[in-house]
């Protein structure tokens, strides 16, 4: 049984994505360990909450330095044994120690096709005002794995999503989550839990049957 922690900072939909799956069926062999936001406020712990599963907040505001938030986020998720780390909508830049200690355990949901629209500064609604100021067709969205660059790591599911002429930077996102991001997080992680997944020289290779 993969054991998943899954990060979030705000309303937690693509968190709700993954409940939704392990309670369908469509994620089959994982379970949600715990959620951790560094926003108290984060509907997405009451989300959380609302299913059974243990919600925490680490906030780097109540550390004196950026070093002991880290200390303590890590310590906090080594705590829950994760198989799987899920950022889903988790804007705190990670620690290289943690990276490299999840090699291949971090998975990042992203609202574009990367390599388009990604990297420092492409995050939430700043993602599709960039498409439709460049006057993109085709969008979508992209699950990858996390390394030590910004939105660099192999990637795992992209899944398009055409972009119409009366499109707002909210419509636009609303699409994109509904179309894309909802879809692909459950599916990855479900190719993840089922051993579907391999990463070799930089690239993932998904088989049809679970890898010995």
């Amino acid at each position: 049984m993969l054991r998943i922690v899954v990060c979030v900072s705000g309303g937690g939909t693509n968190l709700q994505a993954i409940i939704d799956g392990i309670e369908r069926g469509t994620i089959t062999n994982a379970a949600i360990a715990a959620v951790i936001s560094n926003n108290p406020g984060a509907y997405a712990l009451e989300r959380a909450r609302n299913h059974g599963i243990e919600g925490v907040c680490i906030s780097p505001r109540e550390f004196e330095c950026r070093e002991r938030f880290n200390e303590a986020f890590l310590k906090k998720l080594d705590s829950y044994q994760a198989d799987l780390v899920a950022l889903a909508g988790f804007l705190v830049v990670l620690p290289e120690i943690m990276i490299k200690k999840y090699q291949n355990r971090i998975i990042n949901i992203h609202p574009s096709l990367i390599p388009s629209f990604c990297g420092k500064g492409y995050y939430g609604l700043k993602v599709h005002e960039a498409a439709l100021e460049r006057g993109v067709k085709v969008t979508g969205a992209t699950v990858h794995f996390v390394d030590e660059g910004t939105d660099t790591g192999p990637i795992i599911l992209q899944q398009p999503v055409l972009v119409e002429q009366d499109d707002t930077p909210e419509l636009l996102q609303r699409r994109v989550m509904e179309q894309a991001e909802w879809k692909i997080l459950p599916q990855a992680i479900d190719l993840i839990a089922n051993g579907k997944i391999q990463v070799e020289n930089g690239k993932v290779l998904i088989q049809e049957q679970p890898m010995e």
